[in-house]
């Protein structure tokens, strides 16, 4: 099967620049931001009006605690789930209103409007997610708004925003910090806007020696991690017929990981949570992404603007990682055989083999949206055409795991003679949104339609130079139409209730073998409260499924012979409720104390009984309980600011979590206990320009399990203590 061609980005650019030079151009002071194409909210869209709910983490909150981990960032809103792993959030679990988190498969994530996902719909299990240590800001939007943010659009949407080209003339900044475990962190950006020509360039590298230590070998369990990222635009001048912009986005990153599947037992976690087991020691992610984006809006009229961007996006992945030892997999009894041996290595040689879970993938699209802004319209057409495909090229090689604790490879395996395969997909998207303003009263109407043909082509692990026919040629095509409806009403200044229904949708990947689509209708009602330094928000939300998909991944522990299999769950129920709010005390006086608080209730019950090959649901009974889902999680933060220093004391707790559907009490084995994790920062201001800043991350050095992969315990990260400093000018 021959790979998708890239679109013909150059000739797109060629067009867009030559029809901006018939019209001259642009001028800065116009009103045209490539920021307004790329966000959700934004002059058109205020956050304290959508008909939803909605979430923005600002530049300035981002500084508090300039997480690395976008797990932790988006701890602070309701509604979001977050399932810690590897404890620096490098392949991050998110899950939004009952989804599920694996992976984050389950809902929309995008950096500046664009499908983040490797292969969001031929492979929605997302092994990258954007380097959130160097956003300018998040936006995150759950509810019936979302119909413009396919193609999943049950839980919501996460848009990550990049740093965009400053309007000084010079604008940069430089932050430098290090820690515990040999973390360190380095990050610059500068750029400046002109008359006409602007830019910027954005560096970010960190890494860390790991705070796992691997029995009798020792070693490097950390990471890694450089991203780059240069923006080039091009407006219209002052005497322009049109005012226009054209953007230029490249983007490179890379990592490598000595990060394992290869939890403890319960015995060996209670022993030494931060142990590793030496059949391990290999284990290895390797990455690297490109992305160009071209983005080009103009404004026809005062009314009418027409925003569109191509986009392309290269990721290759090869997680080399432990996946039977002693002949049984790690999912099953490898992990004990592993466990047994590092307490008797002289009791015999042990065979190990490690498989190299090498894949390449390929996202690329073009999208367009027309803005036509009437006296009580406004008006949304867009239209998306994307493709995206995952090549699985993989092999295994054995080892010999010798009494010194050290592995020998004793047989190299031949790529292609495991998992070879490409799984791919294309899709066409359309969708309409109308906001009506009758006064005090909105109504926002949308409908989205989503066209998909997926295709699996499995050429066997007998024949790695993919020659002849394929032994599986499989495709599948089906189409979705997607209503929204949902209203606000302002009640006074203040106050403001809201209420939406939505049809919710994701698509059946080339896995699933009855070709379904996930579906659900989605109901949310709720209020919002602000006055001065006083927020809040509340929102109850139910979702009914009529079929939730199972994506079958090695996160889920899932077997070599089932990964890449879609299963359907049908019918089930989340029920929930959000709550938000903040409040600064004190702000007129030298010293000022801001809290926030966030809360999530849910409850997901499946409403039918069937029996499953999947691990996470296996043989379900009607009203078991989902996996992986906590009934409750709050986050609390309290802050003391003076006017050159500042305190801030953050904690989330999060409920049990069975591993496995059921109902009732836990068995001990699938249990993940309740946990309570504070984290810290001080941060003290040199001038305007100059800022020094200490976080502790885990301040209690709470010791906790963060998943329970294959039936084995991860823990989290412990303490972890990090001084900063940074310069902006």
């Amino acid at each position: 099967m021959s790979k998708p061609k890239a679109l013909p980005l150059s000739v797109l650019s060629v067009a867009l620049l030559t029809a901006m030079s018939q019209t001259a151009f642009a001028d800065e002071s116009a009103d045209t931001s490539t920021m307004e194409q790329i966000t959700i909210f934004g002059k058109k869209n205020p956050l304290n009006t959508v008909p939803g709910s909605g979430h923005q983490i600002t530049e300035a909150e981002l500084e508090q605690f300039k997480y690395t981990d976008i797990m932790r960032t988006l701890a602070s809103v309701p509604g979001v789930y977050i399932q810690e792993e590897d404890g620096y959030g490098l392949r991050p679990n998110l899950g939004m209103r009952g989804t599920g988190q694996n992976r984050s498969e389950k809902i929309t994530v995008m950096e500046d409007g664009v499908l983040a996902a490797p292969a969001p719909y031929a492979s929605p299990a997302a092994y990258y997610f954007p380097t959130s240590g160097r956003m300018q800001s998040v936006e995150v939007l759950k509810g019936s708004s979302t119909v413009k943010y396919g193609p999943r659009t049950t839980g919501g949407v996460i848009n990550l925003l990049s740093r965009q080209i400053p309007e000084e003339d010079l604008a940069g900044k430089v932050d430098v910090a290090a820690g515990q475990d040999g973390f360190a962190k380095l990050h610059g950006w500068a750029g400046g806007q002109g008359e006409r020509v602007g830019g910027v360039v954005d560096l970010y590298r960190y890494q860390a020696d790991g705070f796992r230590s691997i029995n009798g070998v020792g070693g490097d369990t950390g990471f890694k991690k450089n991203d780059a990222l240069a923006k080039f635009s091009v407006r219209s001048a002052k005497d322009a017929k049109f005012n226009q912009v054209l953007e230029f986005k490249l983007k490179y990153s890379d990592e490598t990981s000595n990060e394992t599947y290869m939890g403890l037992t319960d015995e060996d976690y209670a022993a030494n949570p931060y142990s590793r087991y030496s059949a391990s020691q290999k284990d290895v992610m390797d990455t690297e992404h490109k992305q160009l984006q071209v983005n080009h809006i103009i404004d026809f009229s005062d009314n009418v603007t027409l925003g569109t961007t191509a986009y392309y996006n290269d990721f290759k992945r090869n997680w080399y990682k432990t996946s039977k030892v002693g002949g049984e997999s790690i999912s099953g009894d490898g992990t004990q055989i592993a466990a047994d041996f590092d307490k008797d290595p002289s009791s015999g040689d042990l065979e190990v083999q490690v498989k190299a879970n090498n894949r390449a993938y390929l996202s690329q699209g073009i999208q367009t949206e027309l803005n036509w802004y009437l006296d009580s319209h406004e008006l949304a057409f867009g239209a998306r055409y994307h493709e995206d495909e995952m090549d699985r090229f993989q092999w295994v090689d054995k080892y010999n795991l010798g009494s010194n604790q050290v592995m020998t490879l004793t047989e190299a395996g031949v790529p292609g003679t495991d998992s070879n395969r490409i799984d791919s997909a294309k899709a066409l998207a359309l969708y309409v949104q109308d906001k009506i303003s009758l006064g005090d009263f909105n109504i926002t109407a949308g409908l989205r339609y989503e066209d998909v043909e997926t295709n699996r082509v499995d050429w066997g692990k007998t024949n790695p130079g993919r020659d002849g026919q394929p032994s599986k040629d499989i495709s599948n095509s089906f189409s979705a139409v997607l209503p929204s409806l949902s209203a606000t009403y302002q009640i006074n200044d203040e106050l403001l209730v809201l209420a939406g229904v939505q049809k919710g949708f994701s698509p059946a990947a080339p896995g699933n073998a009855d070709s379904q689509e996930e579906e659900s209708w989605n109901y949310e009602a709720g209020a919002r409260f602000n006055n001065g330094d006083f927020t809040s928000e509340a929102i109850f939300f139910y979702s009914d499924y009529s079929n939730m998909h199972g994506d079958c991944t090695a996160s889920k522990g899932c077997d070599d012979d089932n990964i890449g299999n879609q299963y359907n769950g049908g019918e089930v129920d989340v029920t929930g409720l959000e709550l938000s709010l903040g409040y600064s005390f004190n702000t007129a006086g030298d010293i000022s104390f801001p809290v926030k608080v966030a809360y999530t209730y849910t409850n997901a019950e499946f409403g039918n009984s069937f029996e499953s090959d999947f691990d996470p649901w296996g043989d379900v009974k009607k009203g078991y309980k989902l996996p992986y889902l906590p009934e409750n999680m709050l986050f609390a933060s309290a802050g003391i600011k003076g006017g050159s220093w500042e305190l801030t004391l953050a904690g989330r707790y999060t409920d049990d979590i069975r591993t496995q559907a059921g109902q009732g009490s836990i068995a001990q084995e699938q249990l993940i206990e309740a946990k309570t994790v504070f984290d810290l920062s001080g941060r003290y201001y040199i001038s305007e320009q100059q800022e020094v800043y200490l976080t502790a991350e885990n301040l209690f050095d709470e010791k906790y399990v963060t998943t329970k992969i294959h039936g084995s315990n991860f823990a989290g990260k412990p303490m972890t203590v990090t001084v900063g400093y940074s310069y902006q000018f």
